[in-house]
């Protein structure tokens, strides 16, 4: 079994093995962000990505007018690409580090090739994580891999009914889906999910 750390990824993205990056934010991600915007939602949003990437999702919140967002990645050359990419974000916002040491509260968490990107065994802690990083009236909402692979990842398929025993005792679960608006590569492979953080 591979050790998913700070120097797989590091090692991934200075081989140029970033076959996730979709080289624009996917489909699912782009209409949900739409949506939140034809809604006059408030654009002082705190939005967190982990696993941010190339940060191509973060960059249209930027051109959407959300400017409250900050992007982790473990690897330093995925947020000096965002950074280069979204020149206009400060540092405070372009976090290099672990996603379970990250302190903070968030409006919502953007789900987008992160969590399929962990260890299996790290799935209960990602739902404790995204409570605990969230506000009282906070969410988190993307896309998770809903099949499994025949492969060994990353990424990491899995079941709608593996991840509701993780998020339904933490989170109202809005929305667990197959999803209509895949981009191609992906299409009958993912879930779009929107958890609300549960109160009480």
């Amino acid at each position: 079994m591979k050790t998913l750390d700070k120097n797989y990824w590091k090692n991934r993205w200075q081989r140029g093995e970033t076959e996730w990056d979709a080289h624009a934010p996917t489909t699912p991600i782009k209409d949900f962000v739409d949506y939140l915007a034809a809604q006059k939602v408030d654009k002082n949003l705190r939005i967190l990505i982990p696993g941010a990437g190339s940060g191509h999702e973060a960059k249209y919140l930027l051109e959407q007018g959300f400017e409250n967002i900050v992007v982790l990645d473990w690897a330093e050359e995925a947020i000096e690409k965002c950074r280069r990419q979204m020149p206009q974000l400060p540092d405070s916002q372009l976090i290099v580090g672990n996603f379970f040491e990250l302190k903070g509260a968030f409006d919502l968490i953007l789900e987008q090739t992160f969590f399929c990107a962990l260890d299996p065994k790290w799935r209960p802690d990602y739902a404790t994580k995204c409570f605990d990083l969230l506000n009282t009236e906070g969410s988190v909402a993307g896309v998770l891999f809903g099949k499994i692979f025949p492969f060994d990842g990353p990424p990491f398929g899995g079941s709608e009914e593996e991840y509701r025993g993780y998020f339904e005792p933490l989170f109202t679960i809005e929305k667990m889906e197959s999803c209509r608006n895949s981009i191609k590569p992906r299409q009958g492979n993912e879930l779009w999910i929107q958890l609300k953080k549960r109160v009480g």
